[in-house]
C-alpha cells in the first residue's frame, strides 16, 4: 500500500484472520522498501507507535532502532511497560532515555498552559534530535500515522515534524498502518501479540501528565496525580467501566482546600475525576459512574495518596468544556 488513499475496495480489518493477512502483507511491503538497511522510529508507548514497532520487529527484527524518551510525564507504569514489553519479551533494539530532569527543570514555574506544551513538545525533538544524530547509516524513518491523520490533514501531513526531527535531517518514510482507523490498528496490535493494556489504551494527550497537573508543575503535586490516576484506571478496570467509558483520567489544581487527618487539620490538594464517551473527540458526553465506586475511588485516593485530601467529580460535557482541562 503506497498510497495515502484507503481503496473503496479495502474490508475493514475486525477479525484476527484479516489482521494476519494484514500484517503478512505489510512485513513482505517492509522488507521490500527497507531491504538490509535501518529504521528509526520514536516509542511513545502509545497504540499506534508500539503496533508499527511489533510489525517492524517481525519484519526487520534488530534493523529497526526505537527511541524511547521518557519525558518525567508519563502515567506509572508505561515507560516500564514499553521496557518490558519491546526489550524483553520481543527482544527490540531499545534505546530508552530518561529526560525526567530535563523536562523538569525547563518546566518550573511555567504555569502557562500553551507555553507548557511548546516546551515539552520542543525538548522532545532535541531530546529525540541528539539521539537520532549518535546513530549510524539511519536511512528511513517510521512513524504512527493512521488514516484519520491523513484525512484531517486533508492528505498532507508535515511529515518532517510527527517524527520529530529537524528538517536537515533527511529519511524516507514507512508508514505501514496509515491507511488504518484506530480500531483497526487495535485488532491488529492484538493479532500481533501485544498487551492488551497497550492495545486498548486510552487516548493520552502528547505533553502526558503535563496538561494534568494544572498549573506550574511540582514534583510533588506530579507525583500525586501520577498515584491518583493509577487508582482511577485501577478501579475502573475492577467494575467494567474501563471497556466502556472512552477516556477517563485525574487533574489537580494547583490550589490547596483544609482536610483532616489523625485529628489534625492539613492543607491538601483535590483531586478531580474526568470520564467521558465521544465518537470523535469534537462532543463528548459525561458518563455516570456509580455512588459505590466513587466512593471506594475517593477513599483509596485520600488514604494511599500523600497530599491529596478531598476528591471531585467534573461532569461538564463538551462543550461546554474541553476534554482536558489545559
Amino acid at each position: 500500500m503506497t498510497t495515502d488513499k484507503r481503496p473503496d475496495t479495502m474490508e475493514r480489518i475486525q477479525t484476527k484472520e484479516l489482521a494476519d493477512k494484514f500484517i503478512a502483507e505489510q512485513v513482505a511491503d517492509i522488507r521490500a522498501q527497507v531491504g538490509d538497511k535501518k529504521v528509526l522510529l520514536a516509542l511513545s508507548g502509545g497504540v499506534d507507535s508500539s503496533v508499527v514497532a511489533a510489525l517492524l520487529i517481525k519484519a526487520i527484527g534488530k534493523q529497526l532502532v526505537c527511541v524511547h524518551v521518557n519525558h518525567g510525564l508519563m502515567r506509572k507504569g508505561e515507560s516500564e511497560q514499553v521496557i518490558e514489553v519491546f526489550q524483553n519479551q520481543l527482544d527490540a533494539n531499545l534505546i530508552y532515555i530518561d529526560a525526567t530532569d530535563r523536562f523538569l527543570s525547563l518546566l518550573e514555574n511555567v504555569s502557562e498552559p500553551e507555553k507548557k506544551r511548546k516546551i515539552i513538545g520542543n525538548e522532545f525533538i532535541v531530546v529525540f534530535d541528539e539521539e537520532a544524530r549518535k546513530l549510524d547509516s539511519i536511512d528511513f524513518l517510521a512513524q504512527g500515522t493512521i488514516y484519520p491523520d491523513i484525512l484531517e490533514s486533508d492528505g498532507v501531513k508535515a511529515h518532517h515534524n510527527v517524527g520529530g526531527l529537524p528538517e536537515d535531517m533527511k529519511f524516507e518514510l514507512v508508514e505501514p498502518i496509515k491507511l488504518l482507523y484506530k480500531d483497526e490498528v487495535r485488532v491488529v496490535g492484538k493479532a500481533l501479540g501485544l498487551p492488551s493494556s497497550m492495545v486498548d489504551r486510552q487516548p493520552f494527550p502528547g505533553p502526558g501528565l503535563g496538561v494534568r497537573c494544572l498549573g506550574a508543575i511540582t514534583r510533588d503535586r506530579l507525583h500525586a496525580l501520577r498515584e491518583a490516576d493509577a487508582i482511577l484506571r485501577e478501579e475502573f478496570e475492577i467494575c467494567g467501566l474501563s471497556k466502556t467509558v472512552w477516556q477517563y483520567f485525574v487533574a489537580i489544581p494547583d490550589m490547596k482546600s483544609v482536610g483532616v487527618r489523625n485529628d489534625k487539620r492539613y492543607e491538601g490538594w483535590p483531586a478531580i475525576i474526568r470520564a467521558v464517551n465521544t465518537t470523535d473527540a469534537m462532543t463528548a458526553t459525561i458518563e455516570e459512574i456509580p455512588y459505590a465506586v466513587l466512593h471506594k475511588i475517593t477513599d483509596r485516593i485520600t488514604k494511599e495518596v500523600e497530599g491529596i485530601n478531598r476528591v471531585l467529580l467534573d461532569l461538564t460535557p463538551k462543550p461546554v468544556g474541553t476534554i482536558e482541562w489545559e
